[in-house]
């Protein structure tokens, strides 16, 4: 952990700091694994089979980021991590050619902070409402995850902000 940490520190004093974080994580309902299941058997019950499909989708991941999906890249880096859960999950780190780099008006067309209509995308509703919102937090459930001593941890909830917009911190304040 300590040489990764050096790496990535090795790459920020040559080239700054990153301009993407991305993370891919294991979905245990991805098709290539729930295909191989015998009858009874559970995703966690094969867990040779999660990581190895875990590599392919991310060897894919970063084929298409070296190829310039989302722009000439200079130099990237990741590392892999298991979860809690044991699934495994990378942080990919990005430095983007000059022509490449982010601007605010660019990053909408790339992200979203808002669930989807569920009218006009019924399919994009359901993924986004099954797999990125969370169950209640706050005085609701003090217990749940980013809550510490009953606060929200994680600088949440965030603010609403009209457009999207880079802050200080070079996080961006996404449209919401």
């Amino acid at each position: 952990m300590f040489e990764e940490q050096q790496d990535a520190m090795a790459y920020v004093r040559k080239y700054g700091c990153p301009d993407m974080f991305i993370i891919v994580t294991t979905n245990p309902n991805w098709k290539e694994i729930t295909d191989h299941l015998l009858e009874g058997q559970h995703p966690h019950d094969r867990p040779d089979l999660l990581v190895r499909v875990f590599r392919l989708k991310l060897k894919q991941t970063v084929h298409a980021l070296k190829n310039g999906c989302l722009g000439s890249v200079d130099a990237w880096l990741y590392n892999i991590e298991f979860q809690k859960r044991g699934l495994p999950h990378a942080h990919i780190l990005l430095w983007m050619s000059r022509d490449s780099k982010i601007h605010p008006c660019m990053i909408d067309a790339a992200v979203s902070a808002e669930i989807p209509d569920k009218n006009q995308d019924p399919e994009l509703f359901t993924i986004v409402t099954s797999h990125i919102v969370h169950g209640p937090c706050g005085a609701l459930n003090p217990n749940a995850p980013g809550m510490k001593d009953a606060k929200f941890s994680k600088q949440f909830p965030k603010p609403f902000v009209k457009d999207t917009e880079m802050g200080k911190d070079s996080y961006p304040k996404y449209q919401r």
